[in-house]
């Protein structure tokens, strides 16, 4: 169970001069997590969790603007086991909202995941999830 992969969706944002990472995620199948392989486009599954996760981000926006707080890498999915996710994740989310290093955290994070994606959008185009260069 230790090696069940989690596609997990991230936003760093601000908002109201505080930070937050709200996070989305759900276990994969070891058949579908991919090879690790990150030109590989996450799918549905990855769409319906960025969806997912906007969602709820855009309902935190009636308690005041939100902002992204680490640029074009703000809105990340992620594949990651288990095993990070329960140990590593809330150590590195607490850290960054404690007013960690942005950069050390996205580096710390990419280390820790098998494959990484940013999510992105142009006018007239679909959602598109670009490879998330390595550590």
């Amino acid at each position: 169970m230790a090696d069940t992969p989690y596609l997990i969706a991230l936003a760093f944002l601000e908002q109201n001069g505080s930070r937050a990472l709200p996070l989305a995620g759900r276990s994969l199948p070891a058949a579908t997590a991919g090879d690790g392989d990150p030109s590989e486009d996450p799918g549905e599954a990855g769409r319906d969790l960025a969806l997912e996760l906007l969602l709820r981000v855009w309902q935190r926006s009636d308690q005041g603007a939100l902002g992204r707080a680490a640029g074009d890498t703000s809105l990340l999915l992620v594949v990651m086991p288990m095993e990070a996710m329960n140990a590593q994740l809330p150590r590195l989310k607490a850290a960054w909202i404690a007013g960690g290093d942005t950069a050390a955290v996205l580096q710390e994070l990419r280390a820790l995941v098998s494959q990484a994606w940013t999510v992105t959008i142009a006018k007239y185009e679909p959602v598109s999830f670009r490879p998330y260069p390595s550590a």
